[in-house]
Formats: C-alpha cells, structure tokens, sequence
C-alpha cells in the first residue's frame, strides 16, 4: 500500500533572501521576525529550518530565533526595536509591534501604572525603562519594576535606574613578572651544571 521513497532525501531547511525594513524587520513565512538595527536596509539570506530559523549577513549567522508559530509575535526582540523607539517616543503609542516591547507581565502592568498618570507621559518613560533593560540585565529592571509596584509606588525612570546599578568594573590585580636569567639557557647548551 505504500509507495516508494524518494530517491534523494528532503532538504533539512529553504533558503530565502529578504531585505530587514526600516523597523528591522524581515517577514519569513508570514511571521514577522526582528533583527539588530544594523542591518536596516540591508539584503539578509535566511534559512528555514522547522523549528528555528538562521539569519545569516555576509556569510556570519546574526540571528538563529525559533520559528514562530500562530499569529504571534514572538519572533519580534525589545532590545532590536527600542534604540529606534528612544529618539521617536511618542511613536510607542500606535506601534505596531507594541505588544512585543512587555518582555514580561511586571513590565505591562508598570507601563498600565505609568499610563494611569499620563498617556504620552508613560511612552516617554516606559521606553526609557525598556531602554535600561536592554542595556543592563532585564531580570534587575524587572525586580526594581517589582519592587515599586508592590509598594505602591509609579516607577518612574529615575527610581527604577536608581534601583539598577551597573557593575562596578573590577580593578586589575597588579602582576610583576620577573626577568629570566638567560645565563640559565647558557649554561644548558653549553652542557654545564646550574646551581638554582
């Protein structure tokens, strides 16, 4: 009842040349992907595979995300997409990729505290916020998020990065690294005895 195998096996992935929109966007498959601003402009080739895709520019893989599955937006990155949205805040509002800049709940519910003061206020702080996280470690942005919203608190900008300290760079230990003795590797070849 079955029939024949193909003689050659299936390709494990497709390739694809896309151009990255001005967003730093590519669509592959439908799906909406996000890339380093980078590339803005630029001719990506991208390969398909089932699970995942490899963005690749000037023969180096750049991105390797997971294939989006649905209507979704997970293929689409915050920490691509905000460097745009600080110089252009008032944008945030009618972003179309907006659902995509909450990385977690404690960020939607601190962007919903900051709008219940002023609208065009919270963009401007929000992405100030999503900036920081993007630059330092997220999951610290996330627990100063936490921490003012649990004391009531409207986490503004400055409290939030108050709370976020970047790492202090370690100082360099000092190392004295002493001059051989090349008298030492005279007397060798020379076929000597050396006292140590």
């Amino acid at each position: 009842m079955l029939e024949a195998l193909p003689v050659r096996a299936l390709p494990a992935y497709r390739d694809q040349e896309v151009t990255v929109k001005r967003w730093g966007i590519i669509r592959v498959a439908g799906k909406p992907y996000s890339l380093p601003s980078r590339l803005i402009g630029h001719q990506v080739q991208v390969r398909l595979y089932a699970n995942h895709l490899e963005v690749r520019y000037c023969n180096a893989i750049v991105a390797r995300p997971d294939r989006v599955r649905g209507e979704g937006l997970e293929g689409v990155d915050y920490r691509h997409l905000v460097h745009s949205l600080v110089r252009k805040p008032g944008a945030f509002r009618r972003y179309v990729y907006r659902e995509a800049m909450f990385p977690t709940l404690v960020f939607r519910r601190a962007y919903d505290t900051l709008a219940g003061r002023s609208e065009k206020w919270a963009d401007l702080e929000y992405v100030r916020i999503l900036y920081l996280a993007a630059t330092t470690m997220q999951c610290e942005v996330e627990a100063a998020l936490s921490v003012l919203l649990e004391a009531g608190e409207v986490p503004e900008y400055e409290a939030v990065k108050a709370k976020v300290r970047p790492a202090e760079p370690s100082a360099c230990p000092e190392v004295y690294v002493q001059a051989p003795d090349l008298g030492i590797y005279d007397a060798l070849l020379a076929g000597t005895e050396v006292e140590a």
